[in-house]
């Protein structure tokens, strides 16, 4: 046996035997500082702070945090963890809980899983992570991107008429120590899983019960693994925040949003009067940076129809920064904007219907007008990654120009899906400097179009192919509606998404 359970004493993991011909059928392992390379799971608490309730109560838990690191060290680890639950967790619905655990948290754990932690954990057929942590925070990403089996968890405590969390645990409590023994003696029964790895004294109890047990002692030259390594690829993810908000990172954050608020403001109005030719110079001087690549098209004549513009989808601004780029007025539509940002838009934005035929007709009046930007995505993506493309573009003009659409944000995202989309082009300029990217791509060759006798369908195809070969973004066939039922639990048309806020 690897351990000498008596005197609590454990062999690194370094000295876990992960060859092929190693056989292990179960493990317990925890979490924080194990499969994780951090010890610290105040960026995660931060993170369901801020996305499932607001700035403010991110500020607090921040604010809190010298209370909760002198109770860790001086009271008890229970103590510590149960202060981040309260603050972070105390009257969330805990349907918000669940979809901030599911759309943000996963992007920031993947960054983090220990390698060869994981690699001793992925080699067994019976995975149990043991955590201090709520079971309702970390269970999507163990089970989705690690292959976890079972989560054995802090269960947090929530009030059955308004299903919201009060902000306490239910019994036995915060699961540490002794509690994390218990846990998996319940779960396990007579049988003793044959791994047991942790990274703390308070793992020392449930990692005797192993057959083996393996420290994972902190290193600063610990690696993450690959994301190609992981159970799942992460395509899609919400959120706001771009870097994990550990203390420093939330501290710039906060000290630096009156700045950006004042700063968003004046890019956003200083620009929306002025003519397009005359932004790129602007945007230099208020820290936005322009790129702008490729051969632009000179407008239509008088008399023929305008191009289509058909780009991949970053943000709301792609058509905008295609306008720029063009240094003319261009027309773009959409599936899903207010009344408010049509208003608020320096340039025509037309709402479609779903209607097919409505639909067409609404572009080829368009383009009987003057230039005209699609997303036939549908929606954003803000990994290298390309959604299906609708082929209905394909079938309007055979004047089709593609744009390879790309940017570069340091510490907000300007795209949501469970926050208010009105918001989506303050996030972007409340960046510090935030970049933006247009490729203009040769017009599709004439064999290439419905007129030549190619499909809708073979048109889109081509289209997104070319765009993600310049982009060296990975096509996908994931659509719009894959997108929101996995981060916001609707099919993302406008009607089921308020109706899920209700």
């Amino acid at each position: 046996m690897a351990s000498k359970k008596q005197g609590r004493s454990f062999p690194s993991i370094t000295r876990c035997d992960t060859s092929e011909t190693a056989s292990y059928e179960s493990i317990a392992a925890d979490l924080d500082g194990t499969l994780l390379i951090s010890r610290s799971s105040f960026p995660y608490f931060m993170l369901v702070a801020i996305e499932a309730g607001s700035l403010l109560r991110g500020l607090v838990l921040l604010l809190s945090l010298p209370l909760v690191i002198v109770s860790y060290l001086f009271v008890s680890e229970a103590v510590g963890i149960q202060i981040l639950i309260f603050i972070s967790f105390a009257g969330l619905k805990v349907r918000d809980i669940e979809l901030a655990s599911r759309a943000v948290l996963p992007r920031f754990y993947a960054a983090d899983v220990r390698e060869e932690s994981f690699e001793v954990f992925d080699k067994c057929k019976r995975k149990v992570v043991v955590t201090a942590n709520p079971t309702l925070m970390v269970e999507p990403f163990v089970k989705d991107f690690l292959g976890g089996d079972k989560v054995l968890g802090t269960e947090i405590e929530v009030n059955p008429k308004t299903k919201k969390a009060t902000g306490f645990v239910k019994k036995p409590g915060v699961l540490v120590g002794k509690l994390k023994r218990a846990a998996i003696e319940k779960e396990f029964g007579n049988e003793v899983p044959d791994l047991g790895i942790g990274d703390r004294s308070s793992d020392h109890d449930f990692m005797a019960l192993c057959k083996e047990g393996y420290m994972v002692p902190p290193s600063k030259s610990a690696r993450p693994v690959p994301s190609d390594r992981l159970k799942n690829r992460l395509i899609f993810h919400d959120g706001r925040l771009v870097q994990r908000p550990d203390p420093l990172n939330a501290i710039i954050t906060y000290l630096w949003l009156p700045f950006a608020f004042v700063l968003c403001i004046m890019r956003v109005y200083i620009n929306l009067p002025l003519p397009e030719r005359i932004v790129p110079y602007t945007y230099a001087m208020l820290g936005i940076k322009l790129k702008i690549r490729g051969n632009r098209p000179p407008p239509p004549s008088p008399g023929t129809p305008g191009n289509l513009y058909v780009c991949n989808h970053r943000t709301a601004l792609d058509p905008i920064i295609i306008a720029i780029a063009l240094g003319r007025k261009v027309s773009c539509v959409s599936y899903s904007v207010s009344r408010l940002s049509r208003f608020l838009s320096p340039i025509p934005t037309i709402a479609l219907s779903r209607d097919r035929e409505a639909d067409a007709a609404r572009l080829t009046a368009l383009l009987q007008k003057g230039d005209l930007v699609v997303c036939p995505e549908g929606t954003t993506c803000r990994e290298p990654f390309l959604l299906r493309f609708s082929a209905l573009f394909a079938e309007m003009s055979d004047r089709i120009v593609p744009v390879a659409m790309d940017c570069k944000q340091s510490m907000f995202y300007g795209t949501t899906v469970r926050g208010v989309k009105f918001w989506d082009p303050y996030f972007f300029f409340m960046n510090p400097r935030p970049t933006y990217e247009a490729t203009f791509l040769d017009r599709l060759p004439d064999d290439m179009s419905c007129k030549a006798g190619k499909s809708a369908i073979e048109v889109a195809n081509y289209v997104q192919k070319v765009l993600g070969d310049v982009l060296g973004f990975e096509r996908t066939g994931l659509t719009r509606k894959d997108k929101y039922l996995l981060l916001g639990g609707n099919d993302g048309k406008v009607e089921s998404m308020y109706n899920g806020k209700k």
